[in-house]
């Protein structure tokens, strides 16, 4: 049997077996608002049985590890839709940006359809207008100055706001290709980061044959924190080590970063993402790095092609026009507009230094007659097959439309993406998520135990001296 030292011994273990109990419950307690902790728990068991008189006797408790209360399931739920959302709010901030660089304001009339409201005092849209209602006005008036003077600063403030446009489209894209690089200056150093920690989460479970429950939760928040910037495949290595690959190439290995991400220049300033030491392209499926080349390369380069095209139509149909026409000192062949797209279109300065050269009649010496500028205001509602049937305002209403539709389905795509997340969120608090109503009544269960085995302890002492003075 045990006998009175056994049973002070069986005690001592009980008192350190309660006092690995709370030290975990605090642990616990101090970690409540840690989002990336996951709770844990001590394991207990029986201590190793003897032989007695009347049978194997225990020799009570003791606790062999603390465990971590994790599913991986989850984890690898939550890290694949990290991936998608970093992808979906990347081209959703890159799309808010190209609709204010339009000056417009897009409300979609109707879910898939081909319209959309667009608002905006200085935008393209009343640009079109004025210039339109400025040819209309000089028809009605050919021979006033004023009306040609107004007409000529309509079309200088035209051009000067698809110039403006297609500035901070560019803009944009350059910005764009600056967050990518952003992006994999950010991933090499979590990649660097869970290198590192597979080191020490190795280092740390050999020398104590326990986990490294800390040095893992924190190596997955690094997991998560990645994902949401380019999507990667986890698996584990020798060691309990998570190592990384990205489009089928290993960039983590062990405790070693194996390949890094390198940007570079496909032509024409797109800037793409590779394997820094093969050079080898990578296909990107998820993250901020694919979301942001996806608008980048996507719904702005669509929209700044259509805005150039706009142009180009407005420049070469209005040209045509008035070159046939005649001013009012007999001059023909001028044309309106020079340069070729939105980017360096501008008024011919020879009209802007003499209005009186502005081309409205249809006939040589034709003083007051207006059969050009009738033309040129009724260019408005002409539909032009380089833009599909469609007159020039249908033209930029259908190419904001399309920035609305797209901008639209990130939106709806997005919001159903974060109800998926939160779902999956909960699920994981439910099971890993530290409870402060559980964690105090285990607090004070071990509480309790700790006092009644020095209870325990007390009482054999006691019983000890009563031995001693017999």
């Amino acid at each position: 049997m045990l006998g009175l030292f056994g049973t002070l011994n069986l005690g001592a273990r009980s008192l350190q077996t309660q006092q690995q109990g709370i030290e975990v419950a605090g642990q616990n307690l101090a970690n409540v608002n840690n989002a990336a902790y996951a709770r844990q728990r001590v394991a207990l068991q029986t201590s190793v049985t003897i032989n007695g008189q009347i049978g194997p006797q225990g020799t009570g408790a003791e606790a062999v590890a603390i465990v971590q209360i994790r599913s991986g399931l989850l984890d690898d739920q939550i890290q694949a839709e990290t991936s998608v959302r970093g992808s979906l709010e990347a081209q959703q901030l890159a799309l808010q940006y190209a609709e204010a660089n339009l000056g417009t304001q897009i409300d979609r009339v109707a879910s898939g359809s081909d319209t959309a409201s667009v608002s905006g005092a200085h935008n393209l849209a009343g640009g079109l207008s004025d210039l339109f209602n400025s040819f209309q006005s000089v028809s009605a008036n050919p021979t006033s100055m004023t009306e040609r003077e107004s007409l000529l600063m309509n079309a200088v403030t035209l051009t000067t706001q698809f110039q403006q446009v297609d500035q901070r489209l560019g803009n944009l894209t350059a910005s764009l290709n600056e967050s990518v690089e952003t992006d994999v200056g950010s991933a090499n150093q979590l990649l660097a980061d869970i290198a590192k920690l597979n080191d020490q989460i190795g280092i740390a479970e050999a020398s104590s044959n326990g986990v490294a429950n800390d040095l893992r939760d924190l190596r997955q928040q690094k997991i998560e924190a990645l994902a949401k910037v380019v999507k990667i495949d986890v698996a584990t290595g020798a060691q309990g080590s998570a190592d990384i690959s990205i489009a089928g190439t290993t960039m983590v290995s062990g405790n070693e970063v194996a390949e890094t991400l390198q940007t570079y220049d496909a032509g024409g300033g797109q800037i793409l993402v590779r394997a820094a030491s093969t050079a080898t392209p990578l296909t990107l499926t998820g993250g901020s790095l694919q979301g942001t080349i996806d608008a980048r390369d996507g719904a702005v380069a669509s929209l700044r092609t259509s805005i150039n095209s706009l142009a180009a139509q407005l420049i070469s149909e209005v040209n045509v026009i008035h070159a046939a026409g005649f001013s009012l000192t007999g001059s023909t062949g001028e044309n309106f507009f020079t340069g070729t797209n939105a980017a360096d279109m501008q008024v011919n300065s020879t009209l802007l230094n003499d209005p009186s050269l502005f081309q409205a009649a249809g006939v040589a010496g034709g003083t007051g007659e207006n059969q050009v500028a009738l033309a040129l205001a009724q260019l408005a509602g002409k539909k032009l097959p380089a833009l599909n049937g469609q007159t020039l305002s249908q033209g930029y209403s259908q190419t904001v439309a399309a920035l609305g539709q797209s901008l639209a389905s990130v939106n709806t795509q997005l919001s159903d993406q974060e109800v998926v997340e939160k779902m999956l969120t909960q699920q994981r608090s439910s099971v890993s998520g530290v409870s402060l109503d559980e964690e105090m009544t285990d607090l004070t269960k071990f509480q309790r135990a700790y006092q009644a085995s020095a209870k325990l302890i007390s009482i054999v002492d006691e019983m000890l001296d009563t031995v001693v003075n017999m």
